[in-house]
């Protein structure tokens, strides 16, 4: 069984032929997935999702893009949240600089405050993080996230970042760039990071992985995700299938 830890199974993307994608993610083997809500009207559409089906899960944040939108009244509203049994983590949260809506100073802020809300409702986070590599590393030390742990979502950063953050308590998740052929850096993590500290995703619609590269990515192509590091690390399928979900669920306390 597969399980896939960052779906956008909420975008605008998948509205005419949601069933259709569930029932191939379901033939592939994918047992869990969860969706990522990152404003207000994408953490509406995940509860919806997390709701109606019972091996959907939401995670419920605000985005570092539009950190400047981000008022009080929806910090408390993802703090109530926090509280609902399908809700298994905060975010995604972090620092992304290569889109400049958001300064910077408030993106800092934002990821912050929502850390400091996950230590307090005690749920992991998940790190979004473009660009951004050694400020993440510090706000991640100086806020103490350690205490709730989480993921690197999209890891695309080196194995020695990716070591940094495995001992902070994070797992490195890995999505479709890992199969890209140039792909220097996901390759090289996913061999050299232990198996129990590695999570699949897929980030669909985005970042689809090869041969499907450019296309809409979906959750039944997580497989492709986990082969590709069964390749890597020389070991079988069902080895990285069962250590990834495993480690999912007691991330993110699903039984």
């Amino acid at each position: 069984m597969l399980f896939d830890t960052h779906a956008h199974l909420n975008a605008e993307q998948f509205e005419a032929d949601l069933q259709e994608v569930i029932k191939r993610a379901q033939g592939e083997g994918v047992s869990n997935i969860v969706v990522v809500g990152f404003d207000r009207p994408t953490i509406k559409r995940a509860m919806e999702l997390a709701e109606s089906y019972e091996f959907i899960y939401a995670c419920v944040g605000w985005h570092p893009v539009d950190a400047i939108d981000m008022t009080d009244e929806d910090l408390n509203w993802i703090e109530e949240l926090a509280s609902h049994p399908k809700v298994v983590a905060i975010g995604e949260m972090g620092l992304d600089y290569y889109w400049d809506k958001s300064p910077k100073e408030i993106q800092k802020e934002v990821f912050r405050k929502q850390i400091q809300l996950a230590k307090k409702v005690k749920l992991p986070i998940v790190i979004h993080n473009r660009e951004a590599t050694a400020d993440i590393v510090e706000i991640l030390k100086e806020e103490n996230a350690s205490e709730v742990g989480g993921i690197m979502h999209c890891f695309s950063g080196s194995v020695e970042v990716a070591k940094e953050c495995v001992d902070m308590n994070f797992y490195i998740s890995l999505g479709g760039p890992v199969t890209f052929k140039n792909a220097k850096k996901p390759k090289e993590v996913a061999k050299e990071i232990p198996l129990h500290k590695l999570l699949i995703e897929t980030d669909c619609p985005y970042l689809a992985p090869h041969p499907h590269r450019g296309t809409r990515n979906e959750p039944s192509l997580v497989k492709l995700v986990a082969e590709q590091i069964a390749e890597l690390k020389e070991i079988t399928y069902e080895e990285v299938a069962k250590a990834t979900t495993d480690n999912a669920k007691k991330l993110f306390g699903i039984n």
